[in-house]
């Protein structure tokens, strides 16, 4: 079982752009990106957080990394426009697999995971999710959580959290019931931390990452933030089906294993 401690939630407004980045010194830091046919958001996504890449005015970023997996749209080219490096894949390790080689080529000691599908990506991300890693050296992996609207209405989203992954949390490993978005792919977590536990493949892997470093450094070594509100392209509901089978695997799966 995981160890007894509480998630803790951070405050948006203590962790300011200026309080995060007085923080960082000389840590390097990488945001990574998985994409598979985002030509229509990844450039809005890379745009709203290129004010903090070196050399861009900002300073917390060190590099945005767009791992390409095995697009057949203009992804990539969309993020080389804007300015990001990008990385392509064949596409047959899905998302949990894109997420392992972005770690793979990735320059950083804190690594941000985030999904390039969000129409509204703020930059406030970037500080809300570095900061508890940079303020706080016990914690070793930062969840963001946001309301999700869905045709309309101003919540809703988020199905398979809903219906399967909080529920399963809340059965099998109650220590993390309390992390309102755990397949939030809006994660920071420390190189050191991510390459202990590694990354599960497809949709696993957020579900996975979770439980792993839960068992490994604690509950209390997981924050979570606000990042407000979170639009994206939600899913139909026959494509849900499989991605909850998964979670739903994996959660069975690590309740079987030993500490």
């Amino acid at each position: 079982m995981i160890a007894a401690s509480s998630i803790r939630t951070f405050a948006p407004e203590d962790l300011s752009t200026e309080a995060v980045l007085a923080a960082k010194g000389t840590t390097k830091t990488s945001v990574i990106l998985p994409a598979r046919n985002e030509e229509s958001t990844i450039g809005w996504v890379v745009e709203a957080i290129r004010p903090h890449l070196v050399g861009h005015g900002g300073g917390l970023l060190d590099e945005i990394l767009v791992i390409d997996d095995a697009s057949t749209d203009q992804t990539a080219q969309v993020a080389r426009l804007t300015g990001a490096n990008v990385r392509q894949l064949d596409g047959t390790g899905g998302k949990g697999q894109a997420m392992a080689s972005g770690v793979e080529t990735a320059i950083g000691d804190l690594i941000v995971f985030l999904d390039a599908d969000v129409v509204n990506m703020s930059p406030n991300y970037i500080p809300r999710l570095l900061g508890p890693l940079l303020l706080h050296e016990e914690i070793a992996m930062v969840k963001g959580f946001y309301a999700r609207p869905i045709d309309g209405d101003p919540s809703g989203g988020g199905r398979v959290t809903e219906l399967m992954a909080r529920p399963a949390l809340g059965l099998l490993f109650p220590e993390l019931a309390d992390v309102h978005q755990p397949l939030a792919g809006e994660t920071a977590i420390r190189r050191s931390v991510v390459e202990k536990v590694g990354l599960a493949p497809g949709y696993q892997v957020e579900m996975a990452l979770l439980i792993d470093v839960g068992r490994k450094y604690g509950a209390g070594s997981i924050g979570q933030v606000d990042l407000g509100v979170r639009v994206h392209r939600n899913r139909p509901l026959h494509e849900l089906g499989p991605m909850a089978a998964e979670i739903l695997s994996i959660a069975l799966e690590r309740s079987k294993q030993d500490d």
